[in-house]
């Protein structure tokens, strides 16, 4: 019985050590955009961004994805995660919206991330929505695949057969487990279904929704083993912005695993280009008011792809 406190205490430090040193390995960004912001906001808001970065994939990967070793120039994921007294929302802003990018007229908002990285990408989020963003996390394909691959696959649940060549991607309908690269080619698939990229977003909210519910299984905690494979996967491939310590890491972390409100930014078709997008003027300031005040977002403004649902 001596040997009890022992042994409790050493599971502490090592569910502990274990993040802190995979901490000390996470890769750094400055995400900190010049000129005026939004001022700071009750609540915390991080942004999620999905870059096309596969230089961290084994030779297997990339032959699977048919991508070759690249640094991440490109997203086609924009997510802003709310957390606070308002509960948890998370909030996808496709690719194909709209924005004044300064310096280079109206262009679509993943032009931003491709030519001044995260700190363009959150300014124009910033200037968009009027959120302002306090954190931002970029996760490439190698952290989703082997985060996924760890856990030893996730669920996912298409409500269609879907076969994408561009994406790597032929899976029938119905719930079922994927492995990692499956995963990521389901949250990355456009070609499929009516909607396209609104449709994609919901599916990578879906994607991170299904991870989040993996880690909370106690088999995470009580296998060492899986314990350290998880935060070693999940921290190969990220970048985080410079002022993000270890506290808001684990906020992070809590916050993904939560139950979260999930709507894709309420948008219509851009009159001067209808394979554009651009946020509703009429629907989109409920969802982002919501946010801003950290209130309870208005169930008519967070549909899953952003549409009107009659």
């Amino acid at each position: 019985m001596r040997l009890v406190p022992l042994v409790l205490l050493l599971v502490l430090v090592y569910l502990l050590g274990v993040p802190l040193y995979h901490w000390t390995k996470i890769e750094k960004v400055d995400a900190a955009p010049t000129g005026d912001r939004p001022g700071d906001q009750p609540g915390t808001n991080f942004l999620i961004v999905g870059s096309d970065k596969a230089d961290d994939l084994t030779d297997a990967q990339r032959e699977a994805l048919d991508t070759p070793e690249r640094g991440g120039t490109n997203t086609d994921t924009i997510i802003v995660l709310h957390t606070g007294s308002g509960g948890r929302t998370m909030m996808s802003i496709p690719r194909d919206t709209l924005v004044d990018v300064p310096g280079g007229g109206t262009q679509m908002i993943n032009a931003a991330f491709a030519s001044g990285g995260a700190p363009l990408l959150v300014q124009r989020v910033e200037a968009l929505t009027g959120i302002h963003i306090d954190h931002y996390v970029e996760l490439g394909f190698g952290s989703v695949i082997n985060t996924v691959d760890a856990f030893g696959g996730v669920e996912i649940c298409p409500k269609q057969d879907m076969k994408d060549p561009m994406a790597r991607l032929d899976i029938k309908k119905g719930c079922q487990e994927v492995d990692g690269i499956t995963a990521l080619a389901y949250s990355r698939s456009r070609h499929v279904t009516a909607l396209s990229d609104l449709d994609r977003v919901a599916r990578q909210r879906e994607v991170i929704s299904a991870i989040g519910d993996e880690a909370l299984s106690p088999w995470t905690f009580v296998n060492p083993l899986r314990y350290w494979q998880i935060n070693d996967a999940a921290t190969g491939a990220i970048l985080i912005d410079e002022g993000m310590n270890p506290l808001d890491l684990g906020r992070f972390a809590l916050a993904m695993t939560g139950k979260s409100q999930t709507c894709t930014m309420p948008n219509l078709n851009a009159p001067s280009d209808p394979n554009r997008i651009i946020a509703d003027p009429d629907r989109a300031p409920a969802l982002f008011n919501a946010i801003i005040d950290d209130s309870k977002v208005p169930r008519s403004a967070c549909t899953p792809t952003g549409r009107v649902i009659n």
